[in-house]
């Protein structure tokens, strides 16, 4: 009952902020919306480890706030166009004893398919944080069949892909399949993070219009130059180990980058990352007694593709493990994550000066959250 007089709630607010839209200058604010989802979807058992009951049902109501972009910068109209938003999601698993509830917030961009006059498909997809009302715990209030989340706070990621009739530069109906995960990265153990997957249904408003007048320019040809870029990087782990320490792991990151399209960077190279939770865990256990630090760190031959959006880069990268630590696990590992450049120049010893956050996963378990900074010359 409870997630209907939240869906409920999600329907006024939505109304009155649009009311309190329509007063401004509508002018003023072309290609900015809010839409609302509805979400049905299921638990899914991603990981031999996960024994947690499986909900029947999981509900979710998703608001996202919207702006269609229309070529104020170069990017925009490099990526034809896309739309941007910052979501908020509150999610009801459907057995609250065990998993509780999710209340999320999230940036994410949504990239046309498939583009029509009154009918179009698109991919949405964003990250950001999630704040879960019951995690694992050996303290009253018990919770030690939750073996999904070990913190309150997590990564939320949220995938959808949506089908959507343009009623007019207004109103829009929209149908889809959307993913969604949450985890802490291993922060806190223990911590097998849960993933759904499901439909959806919902409707988007443009006080405006939904299609600003599209800026076009002819835009600068940059050439497809190569770098060599090195990443440093932070993550936090919870030692399997007396006390429990959160233990720092520390990553290395050497390759070689070539733009292409003037709008994204391939690149490959080498990681190495030496984790203090590892090297707890054996010295605790006496485990490899003499050979602790050799087996505490693990390495890989890596490539990847970074699609740039303006001082934003979204990443994805593979790595193939030419050493693993004592505890072993896939041959490959995942990261997605984005860049953020402080310096972003064509000439110059320096070239890239750009933050990062990464998010290292197996298959589809998340191992940890990695920080960093990066230098390209």
């Amino acid at each position: 009952m409870y997630q209907y007089l939240v869906s409920l709630f999600t329907i006024a607010f939505s109304l009155v902020f649009i009311d309190k839209i329509k007063a401004q200058d509508e002018q003023s604010m072309p290609g900015f919306g809010v839409e609302t989802n509805f979400l049905a979807a299921k638990v899914f058992k991603h990981d031999a480890k996960f024994n947690v009951p499986i909900p029947p049902l999981t509900t979710a109501a998703d608001v996202n706030f919207v702006w269609q972009t229309y070529g104020k910068k170069d990017w925009q109209q490099g990526r034809k166009f896309p739309m941007i938003g910052i979501g908020l999601t509150y999610t009801n698993y459907g057995y609250n004893s065990i998993y509780g509830r999710c209340l999320s917030v999230y940036p994410n961009l949504q990239v046309p398919l498939i583009r029509g006059q009154r009918m179009e498909w698109t991919l949405r997809f964003g990250d950001g944080l999630g704040y879960v009302t019951r995690k694992y715990q050996t303290t009253a209030p018990v919770d030690t069949l939750n073996t999904a989340i070990g913190s309150h706070l997590n990564d939320y990621a949220m995938f959808m892909t949506d089908v959507r009739y343009h009623i007019d530069e207004h109103w829009d109906v929209q149908w889809g399949a959307n993913f969604t995960h949450i985890s802490n990265g291993d922060y806190h153990q223990p911590n097998l993070g849960v993933n759904t997957v499901g439909i959806h249904i919902g409707l988007r408003y443009f006080p405006a219009t939904s299609r600003p007048k599209s800026i076009t320019r002819e835009l600068p040809k940059l050439k497809n130059r190569w770098l060599f870029e090195v990443r440093t990087g932070i993550s936090f782990k919870e030692a399997r180990a007396k006390d429990s320490l959160i233990l720092p792991s520390y990553i290395i990151t050497a390759y070689a980058s070539r733009r292409w399209l003037g709008k994204n960077k391939f690149f490959f190279g080498a990681d190495y990352a030496y984790h203090g939770d590892v090297y707890a865990f054996l010295k605790n256990y006496g485990v490899d007694l003499g050979h602790e630090k050799a087996n505490s760190w693990d390495g890989a031959f890596l490539a990847g593709n970074e699609f740039l959006l303006g001082r934003v880069g979204i990443v994805t990268q593979l790595g193939v493990y030419y050493k693993q630590t004592f505890l072993k696990f896939d041959a490959c590992y995942e990261k997605i994550g984005c860049n953020f450049y402080i310096i972003k120049k064509e000439h110059g010893a320096i070239k890239e000066l750009f933050l990062s956050a990464m998010l290292l996963t197996h298959e589809i378990v998340a191992e940890y959250s990695e920080f960093g900074i990066g230098v390209g010359l």
